[in-house]
């Protein structure tokens, strides 16, 4: 561990705190609906787009409604990208003539990118076509990160309404946040990934040399626009294989800054959206400060691990950090910081192979998936989840206390925590579920390339980023494979909706409530205290469940290093 590693973790911190505030005083227009510098020039645009699909922006929905337009929306975009991939071979477009992907990875992309987790059972530049990427996969990271936002808006509605029966409008919060949020700041950030050497080109490839005299052919592609939706949508899917440990998706130190900030930077907003939304900022810091414990921990726990590097290595006289995996220009602390980031939000781009990382360096990933990307995690999904575990705190706070349980002027009652416990259920369930199958299964063992500890935390990991809608892999699973593409699909679709359908029945069921002021009685949801505890419940509810597999697992494995046994 250096002076410069910590001094990189705490400027990326501050630059995220001092962003948090004017993000999410944009994003809280959008919210309410306001207008913005941007109306000027795009305002048209907006109302054209509701002139033509007929809707009207000023309609209200139930949550049933707005749950259904949200799930019919994704439906067919999903059939759509399906479409367009299996197509891929008389589609235009495609300079280097790639056939189409076979029907279960075709399968297992279209879900991936429907529910913003950008799994990836292929090598990007050899498997999709310039249109694939830009039409099939591309508009999936502008709208599912779009939605996301869309129903962290409809619960913080939940929250904010009094005795209503409406939370929103479904296609007017999709359309403001991708027309006023995620499309200008994508075109701005394209043009500095364009500056610092990102290509964007309809080109196949270029034939260079190296310094050596080598030739070589790269491949190249419109790879900045999707980069900049990719790693602001906390999307994560590379239009490489190797996604930003690539050269071309990730050239520089600055650019790789800029790709961690823009991961977290909407999540960050987003909760000063929320504090402002239920009338009390302070209750948004509160959240962020949460957020903010649990991603420092998991971050001095990931770089301490990557900077002690491998004992085994250094018997063999190999000092230093564990570089393994890494790229030198990176190095073991931007490498370490960024695998935190990646994983404590839902994005899963890479800098470097998780799989190459020590046992405790590769366990931090993994964890900070299982507590369910609330660290800070994806844009709309983290705040939302997070949302998820504070009515479980203070429904624990109030059972404390001995009175009914109360959260920024809402009463906690047995509809919201048993529709909490059911959403916050579903990742334990499917995760060591089909974590437990494919350990058993023949066509589940066949495919990670190691045994042992580190073979099961490489079934365990694929899992858990699946369900936890991350879409990092610890590199070691041969995934496109029928069962493992169809496995991955149905995770995947399982993790995004089976939690967004009971976290909008909690949104109506708040928002038809009274407001309730606080009292004497009341548990205070804003201090140290509550901090603290909001902290010691994520721990407890999403991350106990975890621990025998991850005991089976990176813990098993890490035993077996300092033991001087590598599998």
């Amino acid at each position: 561990m250096t002076v410069q590693g910590w001094i990189l973790i705490l400027v990326f911190t501050g630059i995220l705190l001092a962003l948090t505030r004017p993000v999410g005083m944009w994003l809280h227009a959008l919210y309410e609906g306001r207008r913005t510098p941007l109306h000027v020039a795009l305002g048209p645009v907006e109302r054209g787009f509701y002139a033509l699909s007929g809707i009207d922006p000023d309609e209200q929905q139930s949550w049933r409604r707005y749950a259904v337009h949200m799930l019919l929306f994704n439906a067919v975009l999903m059939l759509l990208t399906y479409a367009v991939l299996r197509l891929q071979g008389v589609l235009p477009f495609n300079p280097q003539g790639l056939a189409a992907p076979s029907e279960h990875l075709s399968f297992n992309t279209a879900v991936s990118f429907t529910t913003n987790t950008n799994w990836q059972s292929y090598a990007g530049e050899s498997t999709m076509s310039n249109l694939s990427q830009m039409l099939a996969l591309t508009i999936h990271n502008f709208l599912s990160a779009a939605t996301g936002i869309a129903l962290a808006f409809a619960l913080f509605r939940g929250f904010a309404r009094r005795q209503s029966k409406t939370i929103g409008n479904f296609w007017a919060d999709v359309t403001r946040v991708t027309l006023y949020l995620l499309l200008p700041l994508c075109i701005v950030y394209a043009i500095f990934l364009i500056a610092s050497g990102v290509p964007q080109t309809l080109a196949a490839t270029a034939d260079v040399s190296t310094l050596e005299g080598v030739k070589q052919t790269l491949a190249l592609g419109p790879v900045a626009s999707q980069e900049a939706i990719k790693m602001l949508g906390t999307n994560g899917g590379g239009f490489f294989n190797v996604n930003s440990a690539h050269p071309y998706e990730n050239p520089t130190a600055l650019t790789n800054l800029v790709q961690m900030l823009s991961i977290f930077v909407i999540g960050f907003g987003l909760t000063w959206c929320f504090g402002k939304a239920v009338g009390n900022t302070r209750q948004g810091w509160a959240i962020l400060a949460a957020m903010v414990i649990l991603f420092l921990a998991g971050t001095t726990v990931a770089y301490w691990a990557e900077s002690a590097g491998n004992p085994v290595l250094h018997q063999l006289g190999v000092p230093g950090a564990n570089m393994e995996g890494k790229e030198v220009r990176f190095g073991a602390a931007a490498s370490a910081l960024f695998a935190v980031v990646t994983t404590a939000a839902s994005c899963g781009a890479v800098n470097a192979m998780h799989d190459s990382f020590t046992a405790l360096g590769g366990l931090v990933p993994i964890f900070n998936m299982q507590l369910g990307e609330v660290v800070v995690g994806g844009v709309g999904a983290g705040i939302y989840g997070s949302l998820l575990f504070a009515i479980l705190a203070v429904f624990v706070a109030g059972l404390m206390v001995g009175r009914t349980p109360e959260y920024v002027g809402k009463k906690i009652e047995a509809r919201e925590v048993k529709l909490s416990v059911l959403a916050i259920a579903v990742l334990p369930l499917i995760i060591l579920g089909f974590t437990a199958i494919s350990s058993v299964l023949p066509a589940g063992l066949a495919l990670p390339l190691n045994k042992g500890p580190h073979g099961f935390s490489e079934i365990l990991y694929t899992f858990t980023s699946a369900v936890a809608n991350n879409g990092s892999a610890f590199a070691g699973v041969s995934a496109n494979t029928p069962y493992y593409n169809g496995m991955i699909g149905v995770a995947m679709w399982i993790g995004r909706f089976f939690i967004i359908v009971p976290m909008l029945a909690i949104a109506g069921s708040l928002a038809a409530k009274k407001y309730t002021p606080a009292g004497a009685g009341s548990f205070p949801t804003t201090g140290g205290l509550w901090v603290g505890l909001l902290v010691g419940i994520i721990l407890i509810l999403g991350g106990l469940t975890f621990l025998p597999g991850l005991a089976l697992g990176p813990i098993a494995d890490h035993l077996a290093m300092i033991r001087g046994q590598l599998f």
